[in-house]
């Protein structure tokens, strides 16, 4: 299973972080590009341990629905979506953040099966990992540059 890890330091406090990362709005304006939208479940406003978000949006020229769930959270350092239904065999993103001297590091671990076998492990390796990666580093960006332009 391929997992992305990255580190992110934001100069804003752990629950600034936390919230943004959480933040249903927050994550349509971070992805705008693909168009994305909450459809179902919880579609606006900070989502909860128990709760689950359906997103539908445009990759590869592709209309998709993903279907997630906060299935661990432990505010504001830890909390976990993991995949309901959707495009891949399956996903956990992990989001963890670590306060540092008055601000925040925030990692994300994210592990994903694709489906369809080899053929979606040759799609891994030749696009998916780093389509992907590509995804999560715009989204941090933008999540670190709204954060730190609110605390000023």
């Amino acid at each position: 299973m391929p997992t992305i890890i990255l580190k992110t330091q934001i100069e804003v406090d752990l629950q600034t972080c936390f919230d943004l990362a959480r933040n249903i709005d927050f994550h349509k304006q971070s992805l705008a590009h693909s168009n994305e939208k909450a459809i179902a479940g919880k579609t606006s406003g900070l989502i909860e341990l128990g709760e689950s978000v359906t997103w539908e949006a445009k990759h590869f020229g592709i209309q998709q629905r993903l279907t997630s769930k906060i299935t661990e959270f432990d505010p504001p350092h830890y909390f976990v979506d993991e995949m309901v239904s959707g495009a891949f065999k399956s996903f956990k993103h992990e989001h963890i953040f670590k306060e540092q001297d008055g601000q925040t590091l925030m990692i994300d671990k994210f592990h994903f099966e694709s489906p369809y076998g080899v053929i979606g492990k040759l799609a891994n390796v030749l696009f998916l990992k780093r389509y992907l990666t590509s995804l999560l580093i715009l989204r941090n960006n933008f999540l670190k540059q709204q954060a730190e332009k609110k605390s000023i």
